[in-house]
């Protein structure tokens, strides 16, 4: 059974729904642990009702070589073959996608390349994308490498968007497109189904 930790920083809205998946039977992996670089937010309340052993890891007065240290010990430690950042709002050390190669996934809310990178994180993604004019955004899952959003891309799905869209209307429509990928981006890794060439991702022939 593939063991998967999950990173997160917040409500955990996409933990549950890599959660639900694993308990319907429909992905063959289990989540083992739970990290939060945020004591006391809603997804350890997840991890809590599932039964899912979680742990703390603040980030005051570390850097980010320190902290990514940590993280990397306990993620050894815990024998984990896959990672799954969900809404994690620390960027790590290279270290860990290199001790992890291929074994890392993410979930942006744009379609990536598009509105990516440095400073591209909630909100703040949506208002760029209205104010740019684009008249579709969406949702990706990607590998992830040493160069932020930029990994090898797995699962995208489409979303229109709307006239009368404001910056929170349009996460939450993105949102319910990340509750749908993420967990099918979890089962084809797991699987091994993935052949990457480059940036690019196909399914392996049967």
């Amino acid at each position: 059974m593939t063991r998967v930790a999950v990173l997160v920083s917040g409500g955990g809205s996409n933990l549950q729904s890599l959660i639900d998946a694993i308990n319907k039977g429909d992905i063959s992996a289990q989540i083992v642990l739970v990290i939060s670089n945020k004591p006391e937010v809603y997804a350890l309340k997840r991890a809590s009702k599932h039964d899912i052993p979680s742990l703390v890891i603040p980030t005051k007065d570390l850097s980010r070589e320190e902290y990514s240290d940590l993280i990397l010990q306990k993620l050894q430690r815990e024998k984990i073959d896959l990672i799954c950042l969900a809404g994690f709002m620390r960027i790590l050390s290279p270290k860990i996608p290199e001790a992890f190669p291929n074994r890392i996934l993410n979930i942006h809310p744009s379609l990536l390349p598009a509105f990516g990178g440095k400073g591209m994180y909630g909100l703040r993604v949506h208002q760029a994308v209205l104010k740019s004019g684009a008249k579709y955004t969406g949702a990706t899952v990607h590998l992830v490498t040493a160069d932020t959003d930029k990994g090898p891309i797995i699962c995208q799905q489409v979303v229109k968007v709307e006239d009368d869209d404001t910056p929170e209307s349009l996460a939450q429509r993105v949102l319910e497109v990340e509750h749908q990928i993420y967990p099918k981006a979890l089962k084809l890794v797991s699987e091994g189904a993935l052949e990457i060439d480059g940036f690019r991702t196909k399914l392996k022939k049967v």
